[in-house]
């Protein structure tokens, strides 16, 4: 039994000492990449006799408007009414009137094929998973 704790305790050191070995063998010096190039520690300094560049290193951009994400045009501002008859889109429950994808409303009222009036408003920037049309957020809709 002592024989085998022993050997255990010799492969452990045996292992340790492996590890240890293959670090930094190369005595602080970074180990060169298979292409022979070293690894980048730091930017390059500047040329003193190279002239100033004209280009601007960090151009700034302004936006106008709101940021993307931020809040939409409250409830009740900006409505719109359409009529006409509801159409089946390309993919599964996504429902489309006069090029708008149908966002929200009662689903009973907006199925294919029914002769809807529905009040909203466009939202272009909103994303969906249906395929076509511009979303239309459906405030409220009517079978006419």
């Amino acid at each position: 039994m002592r024989t085998y704790r022993l050997a255990v305790a010799a492969l452990t050191v045996c292992v340790a000492l492996s590890a240890c070995g293959s670090q930094d063998a190369g005595g602080g010096t970074p180990t060169p990449t298979p292409t022979g190039a070293q690894p980048v520690t730091s930017q390059p300094t500047p040329d003193p006799t190279a002239p100033p560049s004209t280009v601007d290193p960090a151009p700034t951009t302004s936006r106008t408007g709101p940021k993307p994400g931020g809040p939409s045009t409250p409830p009740g501002v900006g409505d719109t009414t359409l009529s006409g008859t509801v159409q089946g889109g390309v993919e599964p429950n996504c429902v489309l009137l006069d090029g708008y994808l149908l966002l929200g409303g009662p689903r009973d009222v907006l199925k294919p094929g029914t002769r809807v009036e529905v009040t909203g408003r466009a939202e272009p920037g909103m994303m969906t998973t249906c395929q076509q049309g511009t979303p239309f957020v459906v405030a409220s809709a009517n079978r006419s």
